[in-house]
């Protein structure tokens, strides 16, 4: 299972505002021994957010999008979540009674008296116009929910608001609730070796014929103007711990039969 991200809003791509959430959800899904396989970054354009969405809907993977499911005017991912999936924008019961709730508490908390009917308490039910058959994601910071919709081959987009406080409870609990027959209860094991002055073409056929041999991966990061080591490459294999001890050794026997001079290991583990 794949899982990918979209983070969406003009704020990110004109630098307004950094984002937070890539970095936070690598570190979430890597707690559950998950990665990260892709992030896609749009602005509130409605054309390219219902193309991205429409894209997740049929890749078969697990998407968070962030951001734009709130009631303004540049708040576009809900229509556009509905428009990728063909459906109409429903009002969710279960989200409505929750904006209501908080709708009360504010009202509680400010010592006014609660009008439902108000114009600005209307609008607010619009947070709870979801694509018909949605399911609601708690948000614990106020209760405003997000929702999820199912996609293809077994995938799903979950939705979520773009403030980290609420988004990422939200996230672990999607998570948690409906994923974690795929988290990865095995040791997860990185280690590189500093190799100096080599090219990666040259390296390449050792690269590939570790994969071929050993269940792990083969990373190669390339570096030309390193403060310590100069032009050099970490190259690494990662996988679980037992697969990687073997292949780690197979690399530095292969590197051996290149003469390539060797700096520093790195291990970088996660259980």
């Amino acid at each position: 299972m794949n899982f990918g991200l979209i983070i969406i809003g003009d704020e990110i791509l004109s630098g307004k505002r950094a984002d937070k959430h890539l970095a936070q959800a690598i570190s979430m899904l890597g707690a559950r021994g998950l990665q990260v396989a892709y992030a896609h970054y749009v602005g509130d354009d409605p054309q390219r957010i219902t193309a991205t969405l429409a894209a997740a809907f049929t890749s078969g993977d697990v998407v968070f999008s962030f951001g734009g499911i709130g009631a303004t005017p540049d708040d576009h991912t809900r229509q556009c979540a509905a428009r990728a999936l063909g459906l109409d924008l429903v009002l969710h019961p279960q989200a409505r009674d929750l904006i209501r709730e908080r709708m009360q508490d504010i009202a509680r908390e400010t010592g006014q008296a609660f009008e439902p009917d108000r114009p600005d308490n209307q609008h607010r039910l619009n947070m709870g116009m979801f694509p018909a058959g949605a399911a609601i994601i708690p948000n614990p910071y106020n209760k405003i929910a997000g929702f999820s919709c199912q996609g293809a081959q077994g995938g799903a987009v979950h939705f979520v608001p773009g403030f980290p406080v609420m988004a990422w409870p939200m996230v672990e609990w999607v998570l948690d609730t409906h994923y974690a027959q795929f988290f990865n209860r095995t040791d997860w094991t990185e280690k590189s070796v500093i190799v100096m002055g080599a090219m990666e073409a040259t390296l390449t056929p050792l690269m590939e014929d570790i994969e071929r041999s050993h269940a792990v991966k083969v990373f190669s990061l390339p570096s030309v103007d390193h403060p310590t080591y100069g032009r050099h490459i970490e190259l690494g294999v990662k996988g679980d711990a037992a697969s990687v001890e073997g292949a780690f050794l197979a690399l530095k026997h292969g590197l051996a039969g290149f003469g390539c001079a060797l700096g520093p290991e790195i291990v970088r583990a996660s259980t």
